[in-house]
């Protein structure tokens, strides 16, 4: 049996504080929670997280690891030490965490023997949900099935209320909906962090809303009012004379909803109209003779 280094699993060091702890744990339970990693090791490395946030949670599990592990490297060969279960359940350091079945042999030898199952909480459950980006403007409610997450745990339908203002990578909630502590103990939470559906108009960056939106070249050169969607309806837009290809034009306020809400950039994409028949062709000539312009004039090209 080998010894394992839980603090190399979490990725922090052996002083990382309380903090760095939960942090860990909770970015690395979001990266390889079996019912959106892609990992392809993702359910044995969710078990890893979780039994090294188990011990190192704990300020006694941690004080009780951290003497064994001064004497032994990770990858090692470990027995514990002569009359260790005996010092360490006299010592009040017993496991009272999730069901021990689910962890390693090298955590059930330092912490299982006469485990007391008298667990005070479940663990966390970390999950992702989609919503359309209409639902953080409006706020909704969504009908969310959990998957049996736990041996003698059944599915299981919540309903989740998105708040108005959740933007992408936000999260939500959900007290007592995590794993459930055996006895009497007080069940995890559900933390759902949330991801917006593709849109077909627009896409996002923190509370920032991008759209592109196609012109004419008249309307470019000469200047129009023009009409755009937004996420809550449509809105005149003023397109300023002389607008280049790219431009962003900012709407302020008028993005993901908050105290302090986001923006919405219209990009200007200027559409070339076809030049397939005569007529088309014949414009196209008239305007070049009407307007001659050299686009490549700062390269020292002539024609």
């Amino acid at each position: 049996m080998e010894f394992k280094d839980y603090y190399q699993v979490l990725g922090v060091t052996p002083d990382a504080s309380a903090d760095d702890i939960k942090r860990a744990y909770r970015k690395l339970a979001r990266k390889y929670h079996p019912d959106v990693s892609k990992e392809p090791d993702a359910e044995a490395q969710f078990k890893a997280v979780n039994e090294a946030n188990e011990v190192l949670k704990d300020a006694e599990k941690r004080a009780a690891y951290d003497q064994l592990s001064r004497q032994q490297q990770a990858g090692e060969q470990f027995r514990p030490p002569p009359g260790w279960e005996r010092n360490f359940n006299e010592s009040g350091d017993q496991y009272t965490g999730a069901d021990s079945a689910q962890f390693s042999d090298f955590f059930d030898s330092i912490f299982g023997g006469h485990a007391q199952h008298a667990q005070t909480q479940g663990q966390d459950i970390h999950a992702r949900l989609e919503i359309d980006l209409l639902d953080s403007f409006t706020g909704a409610i969504k009908n969310l099935t959990l998957p049996v997450t736990q041996i003698g745990q059944t599915a299981k339908t919540l309903q989740v209320r998105i708040p108005r203002g959740v933007h992408q990578g936000g999260h939500i909630r959900l007290a007592g909906q995590g794993y459930a502590a055996r006895g009497n103990g007080k069940a995890g939470d559900l933390f759902l962090e949330i991801s917006f559906r593709p849109d077909k108009h627009f896409h996002v960056q923190d509370k920032d809303i991008f759209l592109d939106l196609p012109v004419t070249p008249w309307e470019a050169a000469l200047g129009a009012k023009v009409q755009i969607p937004t996420p809550t309806g449509k809105l005149d837009v003023k397109i300023p004379a002389g607008t280049s290809h790219g431009r962003k034009l900012r709407l302020t306020g008028q993005g993901i909803p908050a105290k302090s809400p986001g923006d919405l950039y219209v990009v200007i994409q200027i559409a070339l109209p076809p030049a397939h028949s005569d007529a088309e062709k014949k414009a196209y000539a008239a305007f070049a003779e009407a307007a001659p312009f050299n686009p490549r004039a700062n390269l020292g090209a002539t024609s």
